[in-house]
């Protein structure tokens, strides 16, 4: 990726003032890291097909994986048959049997699964405007679309919602056995 980056280009210049929709690199079975400044990695993407917009600064992944760890060491697991990275990888739209596996506030896990979730890493934020199921401590949310903040914990469901709720003690039955 850094050699891709980095090599001069014999072409011409262009003319920069006209957007591109062709890339202006790709790259074939590709893992890209981001580190923080101390060296702990933050976020690994992998997927079978990266295409960079130079226009747009917007990376494109087929068959995306992502893996992010948070500041407390909390990990994020999330995949998507395809998704769209803006150029600081604060925003990461996935498309396509989409889900996303977490850790909630209290270290209940969380699932999130849709055909789009839009997620906030800075704010640690995750929408989506299409259907969604959300699973947790054995609970299960169905609804026409959400957004779900995790440093307030709280999970807004739009439209239609239908819901299965366990009692508070099978909850803690079920996390208990979770973490055996």
């Amino acid at each position: 990726w850094w050699l891709v980056r980095n090599t001069p280009s014999a072409e011409p210049p262009q003319d920069s003032s006209l957007p591109r929709k062709e890339p202006d690199y790709t790259m074939d079975h590709f893992v890209v890291e981001r580190f923080d400044k101390n060296g702990r990695l933050r976020v690994r993407m992998q997927g079978d097909r990266l295409r960079h917009f130079a226009d747009t600064e917007f990376i494109e992944v087929d068959n995306a994986r992502v893996r992010a760890v948070a500041e407390d060491g909390r990990v994020t697991l999330a995949q998507a048959r395809r998704a769209l990275a803006n150029g600081d990888g604060s925003e990461v739209q996935l498309i396509g049997d989409a889900r996303v596996d977490s850790t909630g506030p209290r270290g209940e896990p969380i699932q999130f699964r849709g055909e789009f979730l839009h997620a906030f890493l800075n704010t640690e934020r995750l929408r989506s405007h299409l259907p969604v199921w959300v699973q947790s401590q054995g609970s299960e949310f169905r609804a026409a679309g959400m957004d779900y903040d995790h440093l307030s914990g709280q999970l807004k469901l739009d439209g239609k919602i239908s819901a299965t709720l366990l009692p508070s003690s099978s909850r803690s039955a079920a996390s208990a056995g979770a973490r055996k």
